[in-house]
């Protein structure tokens, strides 16, 4: 019974797949930033919570950001829409991410015997940690049938 082994070892096969991730982490949120390494844009993992349902599913909690680093023009801002940065660039970039990803995910979780929430909520994240990261974070669940435990022995 190592479903939440095999389900990070998944999400981190599929985002090192894609040719646009370059770091993939896990963990908490507040730890993203702190690596001095990190190369983005980045993919974090966390799985927050799980349940099981009948003692044959084991449900978890997913949380995936994808994010990218802010980049800021010094230079006098003249234009109050799109400002001197790259927000918007960031953002439109790591929602492709996550299109792709997903489209993948959803895809393959049929195959590796794997049920998923239908409709995955993405929630805008910008200026977060010390590098001014912008992206998404999707929150979705996933059922995975438990074939390891036998409630009858």
């Amino acid at each position: 019974m190592n479903h939440y082994t095999e389900l990070l070892y998944y999400i981190k096969q599929i985002s090192d797949a894609d040719d646009f991730v370059n770091t993939i982490t896990q963990g908490e949120f507040d730890r993203i930033d702190l690596d001095k390494t990190n190369i983005f844009p980045l993919v974090h993992v966390n799985i927050t919570g799980g349940a099981f349902t009948n003692g044959q599913v084991v449900v978890l909690n997913v949380q995936i950001g994808c994010f990218d680093i802010r980049d800021k023009n010094k230079e006098i801002n003249t234009d109050k829409f799109w400002l001197n940065d790259n927000e918007v660039d960031n953002l439109n970039e790591t929602l492709v991410v996550w299109n792709r990803l997903w489209g993948r995910m959803y895809k393959d979780f049929g195959e590796n015997n794997i049920t998923a929430t239908e409709k995955p909520s993405l929630e805008i994240s910008t200026d977060y940690g010390k590098n001014l990261l912008d992206g998404w974070i999707m929150t979705f669940d996933v059922e995975m049938p438990n074939t390891t435990i036998n409630l009858c022995t």
